[in-house]
């Protein structure tokens, strides 16, 4: 085996002086090492520097030439590293400049003011020298939060501002002495900075003229643990700077807190003080002033007390509010436009965001008390209690988990187990008091408090509302209201209201839902999916992790914060979103309007008309006749089965009797019982191949005599199903002694589930047999193809259903495995159904050349891999708006008793009113977004004039108080007018390159 190379590594020596006989210069030692062996020692020059004589010539090349070498972790100190750095690659001239920073001679030579004793510096400050004691003390005087070395000789260790007699005086200008100065108390008082956890030597001043102690410490903008003698104190910048953290990376308090703590002392000889609940505490508070401060509640006379409902939230500028965005006079607007004002509301529930049964409302109450997102808890629970132990109805659709199982989630050791919201359906804001804690399940109880709880903020004459369960829920909905506390009654009966399923959850809806509820062939909703909640579940569930050990009223405050920064981004945003939302819009309008264009131009325009006024006349009333559902009636096998047989019995009847001639060749089977129960056959043996594939490698003793009584009792009914099958087909007996005589030549058993059956689709095309048998299977094979394409949508439904209850309801490995071995039963049948059709489309192939059928391709198409999916499932990154579904959801049954024409113009039909709706869609989308370009636009213009109002609206004594409060607002509003002209400007282009 042959040994790795050791990696060559450099050590540099010091400069070292030549004989005085030569004129001094300075050259470089250096030595290449493996570690244990010195390869080699040689001398190299200076940049610009002659060689010495004698050097090695390969030491001499281009450094392109140079092996790379793993270079040691530390340098002498003493090394000049300046001389050095010019040889090194660029990362290792870095490495070499922050490596100076360690020696003591290499910073500073003399303190500036002449004292030799240098022996401290700062870790902060911007230029790097060494100062004497005094010195240092004193340029700090405005920085008492900075990190001092102090060189001991050899090294340098970290020392503090406090322990060289610095202190901190408050109240006062910096170099102005205070007469009454007070210590903290402990004279330890603690900060909580960006670079670390200090305690200082902290002065507040008793002067008659001070403020109280914490507001000293908010004039220097550190923000106190509590309001009575403080002796802990946050920094407004490290504050601030966990708030964005929180945000974007979703960090919790604690772990930010140990990471201050580690960069004051990452070893553990000086503990530092805990301070981790003030820290908490701080966070709590700054997190409410915040939302306070944004919302213009300093600015209102009546304080944080007169904060109404709701009124924290930051609002969605594009939905419709009334006397902000709104033109005057819109509720009387003509009907061609009054769609455009309705509002858009999502529905969903989050079990990710549980809270564990711990502390209280009693010790931890919360700030925001119903001001922000979440409901007032009082009133909510006390709505709670009121009903409890009201049963859930079920559903009559599937059986929706989210209906049936609402009141048999566990909750054990939960206090909640998760939130339901209410959302904006077209631009994913929260809107306010729409979120609430959930107790069990996805109640109707909690769901309609917070959906009456967020409407009572709007005011709208028309209303969508998309929930997964509309199909259920929105049964007896008023009627639920009626009961409901009288400040949640909605003003219903002047409004249009419609439910919808979201998009990628209707296909596992029954067919009733699917059209009814559906966002694409509804009218006036644009290009809408409903599916909002979602998207914005995957940026909130990163916060679950440490909302669920806290207090109700700290995570309630805590995910209000989350969500109000979540709308924000949204705001700020707009920008991009609604162009690139605009952009697409009308790409996509132009090519489907073309695309209907292309299609009418094939169909006849009486035909249009018709088919226009269907549309049209169900979009009024659902009630009447839905123009998407196919007009030809479906057939199935055992239907098919039936009427043959039926079929039959007429033909005994009125000829075959009479002449005294009976077809049947078998007393008890005719014709298409033996074409149907060779095809059943088929089927059986499909089943046994699979089992036997599927059994395990050490198989036990019941298993194996389970699959051998399943062999012979498949073998029995073959033999007895050929042995009539001879008299209707008189070659098939030769065909079975060619094949046996062929495997006992091969000493090999023919196995039932290899067996060839020869049904009349399967013989070759020169062997005769009778046409009313190639006709029997023909209809029989046909309602197969169909019935296995029902299946197969059938199964693909139900398991799509199963991957999102499992991924919404269960945890743990033991559920989880026994949901994995329910899917695999169900992919099982999906493979079995896929395996069905495609033996029945290709007999169809055989036998449409005997019988001369034409035009069956239509619907029942070759069915690739990539067809079975599911209805919401788009390949190639496509949408419901872009894409296709797979035809397997297109293809409808075929009545044996419609002509070809009545087939094609079926499917024509309903293809057409499918590109009418997408064709409507979009435009209505490329409307709606012009409007919501509008409405964003004047509610900007609107906010901005809102806070210069607020600046002048409450009187402070001091001025520079009210200053403080004017420059604020003017600030926000200039805010809100600088986003109003970029967005103007970011749209116009794409405006201008519209014509509509």
């Amino acid at each position: 085996m042959t040994r790795a190379t050791k990696k060559l590594q450099v050590h540099f020596e010091r400069f070292v002086q030549q004989p005085s006989a030569t004129p001094p210069q300075r050259v470089r030692e250096y030595t290449l090492t493996t570690r244990r062996t010195t390869l080699q020692t040689a001398y190299i020059p200076r940049h610009n520097e002659v060689p010495l004589e004698g050097e090695i010539d390969e030491l001499s090349a281009p450094k392109t030439q140079w092996p790379v070498y793993n270079f040691f972790d530390e340098f002498p100190l003493d090394t000049d590293t300046d001389a050095i750095a010019h040889d090194l690659p660029p990362a290792k001239r870095r490495w070499t400049a922050a490596v100076r920073r360690h020696g003591h001679e290499a910073i500073c030579s003399l303190c500036h003011c002449g004292n030799s004793d240098k022996n401290y510096r700062c870790k902060d400050c911007f230029r790097p020298g060494m100062f004497c004691r005094a010195c240092i003390v004193q340029q700090h005087a405005c920085l008492p939060l900075h990190r001092i070395e102090e060189w001991t000789g050899s090294f340098f260790r970290c020392t503090t501002l406090k322990s060289l007699g610095m202190r901190v005086q408050l109240g006062h200008n910096p170099g102005h002495r205070c007469h009454n100065p007070c210590p903290s108390s402990g004279n330890n008082f603690v900060i909580i900075d960006i670079s670390g956890i200090q305690e200082i030597a902290l002065d507040f001043c008793s002067c008659e003229s001070a403020q109280i102690r914490f507001k000293q410490l908010l004039r220097v903008c550190w923000y106190p643990a509590t309001t009575t003698d403080p002796q802990t104190a946050a920094i407004f910048n490290v504050l601030e700077h966990y708030h964005l953290l929180s945000f974007e990376s979703k960090v919790s308090a604690y772990e930010l807190y140990h990471s201050l703590a580690r960069c004051s002392d990452n070893t553990g000889l000086s503990p530092i003080k805990d301070r981790y609940s003030a820290f908490m505490r701080m966070v709590h508070e700054w997190r409410h002033l915040r939302q306070l401060r944004h919302s213009g509640r300093g600015h209102d006379p009546t304080g944080a007390n007169g904060t109404n409902s709701g009124e924290l939230a930051v609002l969605c500028p594009a939905c419709p509010h009334p006397g902000k965005n709104l033109p005057d006079g819109w509720e009387s607007a003509p009907p061609s436009i009054w769609w455009l004002y309705a509002l858009f509301i999502a529905i969903d529930a989050n079990f990710r965001l549980k809270r564990k049964a711990v502390s209280s409302d009693e010790v931890d109450p919360g700030l925001n008390t119903g001001w922000a997102y979440f409901v007032e808890e009082t009133k909510y629970k006390k709505y709670l209690s009121a009903r409890a132990g009201k049963k859930q109805e079920r559903s009559s659709c599937v059986s929706h988990n989210a209906v049936n199982m609402a009141d048999t989630k566990s909750s054990r050791g939960l206090a909640a187990t998760g939130v339901g919201t209410v959302d904006c359906a077209r631009h994913e804001f929260k809107l306010p008091t729409g979120v609430g804690d959930l107790q069990k399940g996805e109640k109707y109880l909690n769901m309609d408090y917070f959906v009456f709880s967020a409407l009572i903020g709007f005011t709208a004459t028309m209303l969508n509302i998309s929930y997964d369960i509309a199909c259920q829920w929105s049964k007896k909905l008023w009627t639920r209201m009626d009961s409901m506390p009288a400040h949640l009654h909605v003003p219903h009966d002047a409004m249009q209201i419609r439910y919808f399923v979201l998009k990628f959850h209707i296909g596992a809806h029954i067919a009733a839902c699917q059209t009814t509820f559906s966002w694409n062939l509804a009218r006036f909703i644009g290009r809408t999916d409903g599916e909002v909640p979602k998207r914005g579940w995957a940026n909130i569930n990163r916060v679950a992790s440490s909302t669920k050990e806290m207090g109700p009223g700290s995570r309630r405050d805590t995910l209000d914060d989350h969500f109000g920064d979540w709308n924000w981004k949204k705001v700020t945003m707009f920008g991009r979103t609604l162009k690139r939302k605009m952009e697409d819009a009308v790409k996509w309008k132009q090519e489907h309007c073309a695309a209907l264009d292309e299609l009418e131009g094939t169909i006849q325009p009486m035909l249009l008309d018709e088919w226009r006024l269907e549309v049209e006349a169900w979009e009024e009333d659902n009630t009447k006749p839905n123009p998407f559902d196919s007009r030809v009636a479906s057939i199935t096998q055992a239907a098919v089965r039936a009427q043959l047989v039926e079929l039959e019995a007429q033909e005994l009847e009125a000829q075959e009797l009479e002449a005294g001639n009976d077809c049947s060749l078998h007393v008890d089977v005719s014709p298409s019982i033996l074409i149907s129960s060779g095809i059943e056959l088929e089927d059986q043996q499909q089943r046994l191949k699979y089992d036997i594939a599927n059994v395990s490698l050490h198989p036990t003793d019941k298993q194996r005599e389970a699959i051998t009584n399943r062999t012979n009792a498949l073998q029995r009914r073959i033999d007895s199903w050929i042995s009539i099958q001879e008299l209707y087909m008189l070659i098939v007996s030769a065909l079975h002694l060619s094949v046996n005589s062929k495997a006992s030549a091969l000493d090999t058993v023919l196995k039932p589930q290899h067996c060839h059956l020869y049904l009349p689709s399967s013989i070759d095309t020169h062997l005769h047999c009778d046409q009313r048998l190639l006709q029997h299977e023909w209809e029989l094979r046909h309602a197969q193809a169909h019935d296995a394409l029902n299946e197969l949508c059938s199964h693909l439904r139900l398991r799509s259903h199963m991957y999102k209850f499992k991924d919404k309801n269960l945890r743990g490995q033991a559920a989880s495995t026994r949901a994995q071995t329910l899917i695999a039963r169900v992919e099982a049948k999906k493979d079995a159904g896929v395996e069905k059709y495609r033996r029945a489309r290709w007999a169809l192939e055989s036998l449409s050349g005997r019988l001369d059928k034409v035009g069956w391709e239509v619907s029942l198409r070759s069915l690739r891999n990539e067809d079975v999916r599911p209805m919401g499932d788009f390949v190639g990154g496509h949408t419901q708006g872009t894409g296709t579904i797979s035809w397997i959801w297109l293809a409808t049954g075929i009545d044996t008793g419609c002509s070809k024409n009545d087939r094609v113009q079926d499917c024509v039909h309903i293809e057409w009113c499918k590109a009418h709706a997408r064709a409507a869609r979009w435009s209505e989308e490329v409307q709606l977004l012009l409007e919501e370009m509008r409405r964003v636009l004047v509610f900007l213009q609107w906010q901005a004039d809102w806070w210069c109002k607020r600046a002048n609206l409450r009187v402070l004594e001091k001025p520079s108080d009210q200053e403080g409060l004017q420059a604020y607002a003017y600030r926000q509003a200039a805010l809100r007018c600088a986003m109003h002209g970029s967005f103007q400007a970011l749209w116009s282009a794409v405006l201008n390159r519209t014509s509509f």
